[in-house]
């Protein structure tokens, strides 16, 4: 059975998500993983959605896709420090997750990270997501 990773997207930014979760579709295609992908509203969702998932036991990981834009006020650090505690969290206890929410200053770097003949941070963070899941699984069957 091929292994199967769900992509969680936040779709706040909506041109964005689509940009990253392309470039997480081509490595997770390139690499023989299914998919599968649901959307929520914004980062701070992303771990919720995660567990959710997790309880399905339908999936060898997950790739964690957003965007955080800088504004006028402090919300910003708020949603960069709690989502990225939140996948912390979850990676400490064992899940397998890909970490590619973007926290940046300004559209430009956002778009220089999301496009996949750029930087391709969604490809990437499907990358990890990847390796994670090889490791966890090596050491499961008694390996390394």
């Amino acid at each position: 059975m091929t292994e199967r990773f769900l992509i969680v997207e936040a779709d706040f930014y909506t041109e964005l998500a689509a940009a990253q979760k392309q470039g997480a579709v081509a490595a997770l295609t390139a690499h023989g993983r299914a998919y599968e992908s649901v959307s929520v509203p914004g980062a701070l969702e992303i771990p919720a959605a995660i567990v959710f998932a997790e309880k399905t036991g339908r999936y060898a990981g997950y790739i964690a896709l957003g965007c955080v834009i800088r504004g006028e006020t402090t919300h910003y650090e708020t949603v960069c420090n709690e989502s990225a505690r939140g996948i912390m969290d979850l990676t400490l206890q064992g899940f397998v997750i890909g970490n590619g929410i973007l926290t940046v200053e300004n559209s430009e770097q956002a778009w220089d990270r999301a496009d996949m003949s750029r930087k391709n941070k969604g490809g990437e963070a499907a990358l990890a997501a990847i390796r994670m899941a090889e490791l966890k699984s090596s050491f499961n069957a008694g390996g390394q």
